[in-house]
C-alpha cells in the first residue's frame, strides 16, 4: 500500500486579484509533486492521505465545465473505490469551498470550508491545525500568496503534522500573471526536503518577490546625471556596460524599463554587489 500523504493544506482564491492557490505542508518527501493543482479561472485543488493523484487533473476539468466545488467532490469521490481513505479540497471559480475526509483517513483528520478556502489536514496533532488555518486565513487580506504562506504557518505553530515536517510548497495562478506575463503561474514554490519547510518556503518566496516583484512605477527613481554616474561607476566596476546585461545576470531583467527611471530594487541590489 502506498505511504499515506500526511498533510494539511489550504486551498484558496482571492477574486478581486483574480488568484487560485494552494499551501501544504507534510512529512513527505517532494509534497508539491503530488497535492497542490490549480488553474486560473477555474479553481484550485488539494489532494492527500492515501491520495488519489488523478484528483488533481480530474478536478480541474470538472470545474472548467462550471462544477461547483461541492459536485466536483461529489463526483470524485463517488467514482473512487478507495474514497474512504483520501482528503480532498477544493475551491470553485466562484469562490466557493468544499472539503472531504473519507472515513478510513488517520486520525486526527478532518477539514473546514469557508468563502474562498478549504482547509484539511491528517495524521494531524489536532484539530487546530485546521481550525488555524482557516482562521488565520479569514483574518487575513493582501495577497493570496501571503496569506497562504502565513495560514500555513499558523497550523504549524497550533500542532501540525504529528510525524514532523519535511516538505512544504506554494502554488498561485493568475491568469497571464507569471513570469514576462507569458506564465500563469504568479508563484510555484517547492521544498522538497528540509528540517524547517515552511520557514524555508517563506525565504524563497521573499527571495521571489525581489526578483520578480513589481514595484509601483510611481515610486521607480528618474535616473539623473549624478544617479546615472553613479551607476555607470559601479557597472564598470562589475565588468558591465549597460544595466541591461547586468540586470540579466542578477535575474533582475523583469523588473527594467528603458533607461530614464530604475527600480529601486534594482538599484539597492547593485549598490551592495560586489
Amino acid at each position: 500500500m502506498a505511504r499515506p500523504i500526511s498533510t494539511y493544506s489550504l486551498v484558496a482564491c482571492d477574486l478581486d486579484r483574480g488568484e487560485w492557490g494552494v499551501a501544504v505542508q507534510s512529512k513527505f518527501l517532494a509534497v508539491g509533486s503530488v497535492v497542490p493543482w490549480a488553474e486560473p479561472e477555474v479553481g484550485a485543488v488539494a489532494t492527500q492521505a492515501y491520495a488519489n493523484p488523478r484528483y488533481g487533473p480530474d478536478g480541474l476539468a470538472l470545474l472548467r465545465q462550471g462544477l461547483s466545488a461541492d459536485e466536483v467532490v461529489k463526483r470524485l469521490t463517488e467514482a473512487d473505490d478507495g474514497r474512504n481513505e483520501r482528503q480532498l479540497g477544493v475551491v470553485d471559480a466562484a469562490g466557493h469551498g468544499a472539503t472531504f475526509t473519507g472515513s478510513g483517513c488517520n486520525e486526527w483528520a478532518g477539514g473546514r470550508a469557508g468563502p474562498g478556502y478549504a482547509a484539511q489536514g491528517n495524521i494531524l496533532v489536532s484539530g487546530e491545525t485546521v481550525d488555524a488555518l482557516a482562521e488565520t486565513f479569514e483574518a487575513s487580506s493582501g495577497p493570496l500568496g501571503q496569506r497562504l504562506l502565513t495560514s500555513l504557518a499558523a497550523g504549524q505553530a497550533a500542532g501540525g503534522d504529528s510525524r514532523g515536517q519535511q516538505s512544504a510548497a506554494l502554488l498561485v495562478v493568475k491568469r497571464d500573471g507569471g513570469y514576462a506575463g507569458l506564465s500563469d503561474a504568479l508563484l510555484d514554490l517547492r521544498i522538497d526536503d528540509h528540517e524547517a519547510p515552511i520557514e524555508e518556503l517563506r525565504r524563497l518566496q521573499a527571495l521571489h518577490d525581489q526578483l520578480f516583484g513589481q514595484t509601483p512605477r510611481d515610486r521607480w527613481l528618474a535616473i539623473d546625471d549624478e544617479l546615472r554616474a553613479e551607476i555607470d561607476e559601479r557597472l564598470s566596476a562589475l565588468g558591465y556596460e549597460r544595466l541591461e546585461d547586468w540586470a540579466g545576470v542578477a535575474n533582475l531583467e523583469e523588473r527594467i524599463d528603458g533607461n530614464d527611471e530604475i527600480d529601486p530594487v534594482v538599484l539597492h541590489e547593485l549598490r551592495r554587489s560586489e
